[in-house]
């Protein structure tokens, strides 16, 4: 009787593959586990959705390679999420495998070559790299892909090694390799014996010709008297004893060493992390359990510095006191920082982290722990791919600042949003979910005015402390009355001279980064543009060159126009690199520092800064919309927008609500703690509608005018949207073949179909692209609209010369 699996691999596959196995594996197997399987050559981990016994039609089942796990490390729940996410965000299963699976875990096979043993040199004819290849051959056994390259110099070896193959000269095997391997750490021990007094003295005694051994021994009861926990060979070195002593020690079996696996992060806690709730807290915190018990989603509406990370965590201890797992969802890497200190102190090591900072194997090592409810995965802190964790028990989520972009994936895919796919994994798990914003975003008010959501409003500043006072800067009247020094009015330098002067730090808001957006020739007006992508290039200062944000290339800054060749060369815009420059000329003996992608690539650097920013290190920090997430700051009492005006006009229709809600985010930054803070809003149109919105703290305002809007041009949230995207190096083809899709999608499909258009940047990396935009009305059947749309995009694949153009789908864009 034959058996069979079904797995999917981390690859854009539309099914399934069916393999066969043997009766005992059919015993043994469950969905959820790993297993080795070969696809064209190649080994893949895929991962078992179902075991049967109806052999595939189309093809012959291969049989699995090797089975990697003794237990599921995917749950039911999971695979029907996964499953969920697929369908809605309309992408493969495979996909949502790859981006949710920790890489630890998608063993990839890495290509063995290894040489024929009867291969006769002298007879046959080999190339010069051929034969460097054969030799190297001979010095190793075997040789993987990346070495060759490497003994080649070459990218495109693999013509070269098929050669190779074909003059039977080498031949090719798969193999995998397990990439995470457990963190040991190394600890000594006095055998039993030494611990009786008498042969302690004869201890001592022996050691008395070895001064240094002995003051080792010594070392070790000293450390064990202070310490009363296990020493590590590590502690015992950096108290100044020496490897050398310590392995000596070890070869007369004084000491004995042994290895403990031991988790990469872990967390201390602090006795002194109790805290109790204002009053309007206690009510906030009361009004939302009744709420759960009415609704499973609730908006939590507080203002900036309201306190809804202390209610959080009264929330978070009785959920872990009921046994329950909690997942806190941040939209930014740099605010789990923070956030993990403060939690860390109350909850101890009961907290995990995950996000795309962490390594492999802490990854792994977050995804076991979830995996088997261990104490230390309580709580689990991340950014949105930790949605995709194990959870057995899940209680609660929460999802601060909902309303950010950044919960939105992009590239690759899944381009999920993880409030809504939270949301849905909440519901599988019957646990609740607490949306929390200061500016909701208007599908979350719109549900939640709908009663749809349940809804908690927290109109008072922590500790009654006063909400900022907002001024605005007029440039335009500043300019004319040449009141400004770069980029900075008059106003705007007094009140940082004061305000430092009065011992308070000050945060700077530009939203670009690098030294300015383009560098302009006054002769001929020609601005270096990339030559892969449509757009200008962005100036550094500080590294002295031109680069594109979207493909990374970059030339030397130059010295003449690149058209006409005047010198006459001018920069125009700003970014943060150029307030950094200009504080420093306006205020050189204060420490002024930046915060923006190029300064946190590495894992630690967004703690590096938040840290000294809090220890009063920087005196001025200048960011972009980083700065603008949930960061308490006690000593803020000022904040300046340098310029409003470029938030609002992005070919965007959110960009009215993003400059609202980036304001008040950054406007919220200051006087968190004692007295009342500033905030210095330049712009060139100070009558404009949403700015002041943003100075009346006008939420609703901005709501129902939005919303208006929306109503009227058929947007979410009375609209669902799906995107298109086509891209391909030919301008004509990708041309022709959106013109093709657009007629059939409008034929097909009894909705509202717009385009196709060139977007603002319609060439990146050499790609040409075009945009189709499918507008689905509240009533219309969602899944069976998708369903249309996969239907048309299949028999658009089907035409052989559209075969080359890359299309991708996003539901839910924005």
């Amino acid at each position: 009787m034959p058996y069979f699996i079904e797995v999917i691999l981390p690859l854009n596959l539309t099914k399934p593959l069916t393999y066969s196995i043997t009766q005992g594996e059919y015993g043994f197997l469950k969905p959820g586990m790993r297993v080795a399987v070969p696809v064209k050559n190649k080994i893949y981990t895929g991962l078992v959705t179902e075991l049967h016994q109806n052999a595939p039609l189309l093809y012959e089942a291969k049989e699995i390679h090797q089975i990697l796990d003794d237990e599921p490390l995917v749950t039911k729940i999971q695979l029907a999420h996964w499953q969920w996410v697929a369908n809605y965000y309309m992408c493969s299963i495979g996909e949502v495998y790859k981006s949710a699976m920790p890489s630890g875990f998608l063993l990839e096979s890495d290509t063995i070559i290894t040489s024929l043993q009867d291969f006769d040199v002298e007879s046959g004819e080999l190339t010069d790299d051929e034969y460097l290849i054969y030799e190297a051959l001979q010095q190793q056994s075997a040789l993987k892909i990346q070495e060759v390259t490497s003994i080649l110099n070459k990218k495109t070896i693999l013509p070269i090694i098929n050669r190779l193959i074909a003059k039977n000269v080498v031949a090719i095997q798969e193999e995998i390799s397990e990439k995470y391997k457990p963190k040991t750490i190394r600890y000594i021990r006095l055998p039993e014996e030494f611990l009786r007094e008498e042969q302690l003295a004869e201890l001592m005694e022996l050691l008395s010709k070895a001064p240094k051994q002995r003051e080792a021994v010594m070392q070790y009861f000293q450390l064990q008297a202070s310490e009363k926990k296990p020493i590590t060979a590590k502690k015992l070195n950096d108290s100044g004893i020496n490897s050398t002593v310590i392995k000596s020690l070890i070869d007369k079996n004084i000491f004995e060493e042994y290895f403990l696996d031991e988790d990469r992060v872990q967390f201390e806690g602090d006795n002194n992390a109790g805290f109790g709730l204002s009053h309007k807290q206690k009510e906030a915190f009361d009004e939302i359990k009744k709420s759960f018990g009415q609704k499973d989603v609730t908006l939590l509406h507080g203002i900036t510095s309201s306190g809804k990370t202390e209610i959080y965590i009264k929330l978070i201890e009785e959920y872990i006191n009921s046994g329950q797992q909690v997942l806190y969802l941040l939209p930014e890497i740099a605010l789990t920082t923070q956030l993990v200190v403060r939690l860390t102190a109350y909850f101890g090591n009961q907290v995990a982290v995950f996000h795309s900072k962490y390594n492999n194997n802490e990854r792994v090592e977050t995804w076991n722990q979830v995996l088997s409810a261990s104490e230390t995965a309580k709580v689990v802190i991340g950014a949105r791919s930790a949605l995709f964790l194990p959870f057995q028990n899940l209680g609660l989520i929460i999802i601060d600042e909902e309303h950010e972009p950044t919960f939105k994936q992009q590239d690759p895919a899944p381009r999920y949003h993880a409030r809504d796919a939270a949301i849905v994994l909440a519901n599988a798990h019957k646990a609740k979910v607490l949306l929390g914003s200061a500016t909701p975003s208007i599908e979350t008010y719109y549900n939640a005015s709908g009663g749809k959501y349940g809804y908690v409003e927290l109109k008072e500043r922590f500790g009654k402390v006063m909400p900022p006072e907002i001024i605005l800067i007029d440039l335009k009247d500043k300019y004319k009355r040449k009141q400004m020094t770069g980029h900075f009015s008059d106003f705007m330098i007094e009140t940082i001279a004061e305000t430092l002067a009065n011992g308070k730090q000050v945060i700077l808001f530009q939203n670009r980064r690098g030294y300015s957006p383009w560098v302009e020739c006054l002769t001929c007006g020609h601005v270096p543009q990339c030559p892969q992508c449509d757009v200008s290039l962005t100036y550094y200062k500080y590294k002295n060159q031109l680069r594109c944000h979207y493909c990374g290339h970059h030339i030397a800054k130059p010295t003449h126009c690149h058209k006409c060749q005047s010198p006459d060369l001018d920069t125009k815009g700003f970014g943060t690199e150029q307030i950094e420059l200009e504080l420093k000329t306006l205020f050189p003996d204060k420490h002024s520092w930046r915060m923006d992608q190029d300064t946190t690539r590495g894992k630690h650097d967004y703690e590096k800064i938040i840290d000294s920013f809090k220890n009063r290190e920087i005196d001025i920090l200048v960011g972009t919309q980083m700065l603008a997430k949930g960061l308490h700051f006690d000593n803020v009492a000022l904040v300046g927008i340098m310029n409003a005006d470029n938030m609002l006009y992005q070919p965007d229709f959110r960009a009215f609500e993003r400059a609202y809600q980036m304001m008040v985010q950054v406007a919220g930054r200051a006087g968190r703690k004692d007295q009342r803070g500033k905030v210095l809003i330049q712009t060139y149109n100070p009558l404009y509608n949403i700015i002041r919105q943003v100075t009346d703290n006008d939420y609703e305002g901005m709501y129902k005018e939005q919303l208006y809007e929306r109503h009227n041009f058929k947007y979410p949230p009375f609209f669902r949207l799906v995107r298109i995207t086509l891209r391909h190096k030919d301008y004509e083809k990708v041309k022709e073949a959106a013109i093709w899709l657009f007629n059939v999608l409008s034929q097909q499909l009894g909705v509202t179909v717009l385009g196709p258009e060139e977007p603002g940047i319609n060439r990146i990396r050499n790609e040409y692209i075009r945009t189709i935009m499918i507008k689905i009305p509240q009533g219309a059947a969602l899944g069976g609209t998708k369903k249309a749309i996969q239907r048309v995009l299949s028999s658009f694949d089907a035409v052989s010369q559209y075969r080359a153009v890359k299309v991708t789908l996003n539901a839910d864009p924005y």
